[in-house]
């Protein structure tokens, strides 16, 4: 029996945040796993919908697991990346971010046990919920290259990675600082977050070397895992005639597997299994991802191990764990993972969960499986992609300002300016819903 405290609110609840383990309920109505951007948004939405219904839930009804002690806003890693701003701008301390009435226990989860609706932490304590939401992310597989830990670690290696807040800076300062050579991007086979940014990075690069002199000097190559510059043939058509006219080269089903920092060589598979080498002067490196090991395995994850979920009312696909949900990339959903997703899955997830639980049946809320990814281009242009499931086109203003396949300075500055000022103002505190912005979807 977890030990029954009185709720803190106000500043002395942010300084015991990190207690937070030693001051909660056993049973909570609303249980999240992980405090990522699917986390924060679908905690506040639901504790929001609630109170629009007029049954409010009462503090400390919604659980946020996570002990992670900062929040980060990842896609701003990019810009960090192409010199366009300081890493600190896209990180906030995670206690900072949960208001009076939702509760924050700085653990992890262990293992899942949905039969008797509850999980066990890191540290041994057993919580139980009336409904679960696994919000946790994905896993960076930092070891799925050989040497790249190390390499990443050396600060004259020439290697870097906008994977990571430790290590985006470097990308910009290896970008800056080169002069002439051999500069290669790569992107690995298989789902990673945000699969367009290896070659936003690669834009930017290039961008960075022709108005600096330096374009004639730099070759520069894109060797990717994947089949074609990009998931969506209308968006991976225009970015594949980019490169041939901006003369940057490509190889594809060319997955990274070793990288020796100190001869300067990269190792790379081929489809057909055998291997080449490349030599580079720098290396830009989107590691491999997989899902968490905590959810490998579990009950509630399908044999790839993410999290099972019907890809349209984002409730578990096991009717005997249908009090369980899921969004954002821990999630089976057969959609890019982005940020830009989230914010399309959570007020789907938010209205399903509210009608479970207080009908015990989903409501009409159906997602679609948007997604966006705004690629890159160079400084100042970008080329914004919205699609849907099956990688149908979803464009939100082709009707407005015409096809999205063409670069707009415009949609530069959506990535750029309004979308971290959405991301920290609105999406996060549950008030971003995707395509519609600060306005809820109404289900009909």
């Amino acid at each position: 029996m977890l030990p029954a405290c009185r709720r803190v609110t106000g500043p002395r609840a942010l300084a015991l945040a990190r207690y937070a383990s030693t001051s909660t309920k056993e049973k909570s109505r609303v249980l999240v796993i992980g405090a990522g951007s699917g986390g924060l948004t679908v905690a506040n939405q639901i504790y929001n919908r609630f109170k629009a219904a007029g049954k409010p839930l009462n503090a400390g009804d919604v659980v946020v697991l996570d002990a992670a002690d900062y929040h980060y806003y990842q896609p701003g890693w990019t810009l960090v990346g192409a010199g366009l701003g300081p890493k600190t701008n896209f990180r906030r301390p995670l206690a900072s971010l949960f208001p009076p009435h939702i509760t924050h226990i700085a653990e992890n989860v262990k293992s899942f046990y949905p039969e008797s609706s509850s999980v066990t932490t890191t540290s041994g304590r057993t919580i139980s919920y009336d409904s679960l939401v696994v919000a946790a992310g994905l896993k960076t597989n930092w070891d799925g290259i050989a040497g790249l830990p190390q390499a990443l670690a050396d600060p004259s290696s020439g290697v870097s990675s906008i994977y990571s807040y430790d290590t985006c800076d470097k990308v910009w300062h290896d970008v800056d600082a080169l002069r002439s050579g051999n500069a290669i991007f790569t992107q690995p086979a298989g789902v990673i977050k945000c699969a367009g940014a290896p070659q936003k990075i690669m834009w930017m690069a290039w961008d960075r070397y022709r108005k600096s002199g330096r374009g004639d000097n730099i070759k520069i190559d894109f060797m990717t895992g994947m089949p074609s510059m990009f998931s969506v043939k209308k968006y991976s058509d225009v970015l594949n005639v980019l490169r041939i006219e901006r003369g940057v080269g490509a190889e594809f089903q060319h997955n990274l597997i070793s990288i020796d920092a100190a001869n300067r060589k990269a190792t790379f598979k081929k489809s057909d299994g055998s291997t080449v080498d490349r030599d580079f002067t720098l290396l830009h490196v989107a590691p491999p991802m997989g899902p968490h090991d905590f959810i490998k395995g579990s009950p509630i994850a399908d044999p790839a191990g993410w999290v099972e979920i019907d890809k349209a009312t984002l409730r578990h696909v096991k009717p005997e764990f249908g009090n369980v949900f899921a969004l954002g990339d821990c999630s089976s959903l057969p959609t890019s993972k982005t940020v830009a997703a989230i914010t399309s899955q959570a007020p789907v997830l938010t209205e399903n969960l509210f009608s479970v639980m207080d009908t015990g049946e989903v409501s009409n809320a159906k997602y679609d499986g948007y997604t966006s990814c705004p690629l890159l281009t160079g400084y100042g242009e970008l080329m914004l992609a919205e699609f849907k499931y099956e990688l149908v086109p979803k464009e939100s203003f082709a009707n407005y300002l015409g096809d999205q396949t063409k670069r707009r300075r415009l949609f530069y500055h959506f990535k750029k300016d309004l979308f971290p000022w959405a991301y920290w103002n609105r999406m996060v505190v549950g008030k971003w819903f995707g395509p519609s912005g600060p306005f809820r979807p109404k289900f009909v």
